[in-house]
């Protein structure tokens, strides 16, 4: 699979799980990505989350993302780090796709939102025809 098709993958099924490390223990959780593209992976939290302090702690991550065709399935991982993006032009252009961030904006202004990007990151994917093959690595 081509980056292009792995980014249009991701766009079509930006539900994924996220999975962070705070001292030796795991976390994983649901999240909803913003973008992706060839300017990296972009997802938000607010900075009052746990997610937000451990990604400041340790910013390696792993995504995962997979379409809802169980007979076709397709898991993408995408393993890296992420950086804070401090840009008020994306988080307003975020708030304004998503309503329901706009009551906490409108409480407490743009600071409370973390954006995060991965920028960078490394993919694999899964099916069930690639179930035993070896992992192949794609360079996002």
């Amino acid at each position: 699979m081509t980056k292009e098709k792995i980014y249009a993958f991701l766009n079509t099924n930006p539900a994924m799980h996220l999975a962070t490390v705070e001292g030796d223990k795991p976390h994983v959780r649901g999240i909803l990505m913003y973008r992706a593209d060839e300017n990296g992976i972009v997802f938000h939290t607010g900075k009052v989350k746990d997610l937000h302090k451990q990604l400041t702690e340790n910013p390696q991550v792993e995504m995962c993302f997979s379409n809802s065709d169980f007979e076709n399935l397709i898991q993408i991982r995408v393993s890296g780090s992420v950086e804070l993006v401090e840009d008020i032009e994306l988080k307003k252009e975020i708030v304004q796709k998503r309503e329901f961030l706009k009551p906490w904006v409108e409480q407490m202004g743009y600071d409370f939102l973390a954006v995060y990007r991965m920028k960078n990151g490394v993919a694999t994917i899964w099916t069930m025809e690639t179930n035993f093959a070896p992992k192949e690595y794609i360079e996002l």
